[in-house]
């Protein structure tokens, strides 16, 4: 297998964002006066080339994120972060480059629907989309948006995807899982929290194992922690950077 980290843009949040500050309503409430901004982080999808097919999982942010009026300028949350995609940045046009063609892809894992986790859904209209019934319910809708899911009004019309239900089949300490390929060697696992549907990717590579966007984990094998937004994820991917789960840290 091979996996490719594809970085598509850029985001910065307020500092109260990504620091916590605050808990409940107070934490939101901080989360969007504050005027302190980050430095621009990245936004990270995956390319898994597996032998059963290539597996995508998330899609990064749409280019169109980065124009006026994208997102509800009623909501709140629009004025706790700022994009910055270029139309190349996409993640269709990066797997293109990479030789990876609309045919290549056997499934596109959403763990979870945020927008910049979501945007790119327009480049995958033949391909099988994989999403957590919890997750498209919580996602959906004015309640969704609500909740944060900003730029669920931009879903493709053709959206309908495969509703996942995991297996009561505990997977080392998560409760749930789901074999993906037939040879097992990628697997789902719930990691709630950020949203409650959100799911893992835990790609076996034999030596070691590779997490993409999961909260904690890593004492029982030798892991390679992928974070949606360090600037770290691409070097860590390719020197196989192993981390200690003590300094596993949230993924949004």
């Amino acid at each position: 297998m091979k996996i490719h980290a594809i970085q598509t843009g850029t985001v910065a949040v307020t500092r109260a964002w990504r620091e916590g500050v605050g808990h409940g309503k107070r934490r939101l409430l901080n989360t969007i006066r504050d005027r302190q901004w980050t430095e621009p982080l990245p936004i990270y999808a995956f390319a898994i080339e597996h032998p059963d097919g290539v597996i995508v999982v998330d899609t990064g942010e749409t280019a169109r994120a980065s124009q006026p009026g994208y997102f509800p300028s009623w909501h709140p949350g629009v004025r706790a972060f700022r994009e910055w995609v270029e139309p190349e940045q996409e993640i269709g046009p990066q797997l293109q480059r990479l030789g990876i063609g609309p045919g290549d892809v056997r499934w596109l894992v959403m763990t979870h629907l945020h927008t910049d986790h979501a945007g790119g859904l327009h480049h995958f209209p033949n391909n099988e989309i994989l999403v957590t019934r919890t997750e498209l319910e919580f996602a959906s809708g004015l309640g969704g948006r609500l909740r944060g899911y900003v730029a669920n009004t931009h879903w493709p019309a053709w959206f309908r995807p495969t509703l996942l239900e995991l297996e009561p089949e505990p997977f080392g300490p998560f409760p749930q899982s789901l074999r993906l390929t037939e040879a097992g060697d990628v697997t789902l696992v719930p990691v709630p929290g950020h949203p409650p549907g959100q799911i893992g990717v835990l790609v076996d590579e034999g030596d070691q194992t590779v997490f993409e966007r999961i909260r904690a984990y890593a004492a029982a094998h030798p892991t390679v922690y992928l974070v949606a937004h360090d600037p770290e994820t691409g070097a860590r991917l390719a020197e196989r950077r192993l981390v200690h789960p003590t300094a596993v840290e949230v993924a949004a």
